[in-house]
């Protein structure tokens, strides 16, 4: 059994945590926020799982992670007894009259990517959209992904917090740790034993998301602005998309007919409020898949920064007592479970180095694996 400190309570450093607890091992989870706060990027997140909807404009990787993310969710929920907040519904993509050539171009990148190989899309006609989303019933062609689902992400990241401390992990809230290289800085480690934390930890793990860039200057932010909608007039029981020769909204559906509505896309760090132009824009494509969205009120408008790294794609890299995780970027639903299992397994090779890379070009878990590497 292994102390472990987790640096950085997102969605990666939870579920780490959790799995890591789960395992048998000591878990001491940090971060620099107070418990109450929301600024993870894991809360500004709409709680996709959509590999196919990925697929067209990401790597082949992020699908390969994406399904076995997939089967990993349910059986995950289904152990913190909170299977009730995946739906697995699909996802329903769709265009207007005038951007039909736009639905065809992602089928298109879908059979271009996928070669050879089995996948669900359907081409839907009016009255199978009708069957689907009764309110969408206005459009007359779209493509189905039955195998796709979403979760309630924000109901999710506090039920992992109690689930750590059920198994004996501690959550450290105020408690900033930085990293010197791969040694946490003096400062850190004084926050620590303020805290009553003496003993030794055997093994770091950096998941700060983009907080690491202090200390790895391959880490940038990604602006990502969102709108969370309510509004009584409108259900939808999927996630819904809208292409557009601009850009690509989606609308994904909440408890109590509230909506997640994005998202923008900007290669900046400025976490300033929504900016006017991404307002209209997100709000007028909404307003067109529905005239009723004209109605719903504007609950929050958050903005965010999705941790990611030069190609845009996960790794994990260690360094003595030191490994870093990041690079999930838009994904992090998406790849979370995926990353989380790889790195279970890989913290449980008793012959391993102390210095490695996994890159995530595959997903199996043998020693012949090229996505893993010996620095």
């Amino acid at each position: 059994m292994l102390t472990i400190g987790i640096a950085g309570a997102g969605l990666l450093g939870r579920l780490l945590a959790w799995r890591l607890s789960l395992a048998g091992h000591r878990v001491i989870l940090c971060d620099k926020n107070p418990a109450h706060s929301q600024s993870a990027a894991a809360f500004t997140a709409a709680g996709m799982v959509s590999p196919l909807s990925e697929l067209a404009v990401s790597e082949r990787q992020i699908y390969d992670l994406g399904l076995r993310s997939m089967q990993l969710w349910p059986r995950w929920l289904e152990q913190l007894n909170a299977r009730h907040l995946y739906s697995k519904n699909g996802s329903l993509v769709l265009a207007h009259a005038q951007d039909q050539a736009e639905l065809a171009q992602f089928h298109n990148d879908l059979k271009r990517r996928l070669v050879q190989e089995p996948f669900d899309a359907d081409t839907v006609s009016q009255a199978q959209i009708k069957a689907l989303e009764p309110q969408l019933a206005h459009f007359q062609q779209g493509i189905f992904l039955p195998e796709e689902s979403h979760l309630d992400n924000r109901q999710l990241l506090p039920l992992l917090c109690a689930a750590i401390v059920k198994l004996g992990g501690r959550l450290l809230w105020d408690c900033a740790i930085a990293f010197d290289n791969t040694v946490p800085t003096a400062d850190s480690m004084a926050r620590l034993q303020a805290h009553g934390i003496s003993h030794p930890i055997d093994l770091w793990l950096d998941t700060r998301g983009v907080g690491a860039k202090q200390s790895r200057s391959s880490v940038r932010g990604v602006r990502g602005e969102v709108m969370a909608v309510h509004t009584p007039e409108i259900t939808l029981r999927r996630p819904v998309r809208l292409m557009h020769p601009r850009y690509q909204l989606y609308i994904v559906p909440k408890a109590d007919q509230h909506f997640v509505i994005g998202a923008t896309q900007i290669e900046s760090e400025d976490l300033s409020p929504i900016s006017l132009q991404s307002t209209l824009e997100l709000a007028s494509a909404l307003y067109t898949v529905h005239p009723a969205f004209g109605e719903a009120r504007v609950v929050e408008s958050p903005t965010n920064l999705r941790p990611s790294l030069p190609d845009n794609l996960p790794i994990a890299e260690k360094r003595g007592q030191y490994l870093f995780v990041n690079g999930l970027f838009r994904h992090g639903y998406l790849l979370a479970p995926a990353v989380c299992e790889r790195i279970e397994h890989l913290l449980k090779k008793p012959l391993l180095p102390d210095q490695w890379r996994a890159d995530f070009t595959s997903t199996g878990f043998t020693e012949a694996d090229h996505d893993f590497h010996y620095i």
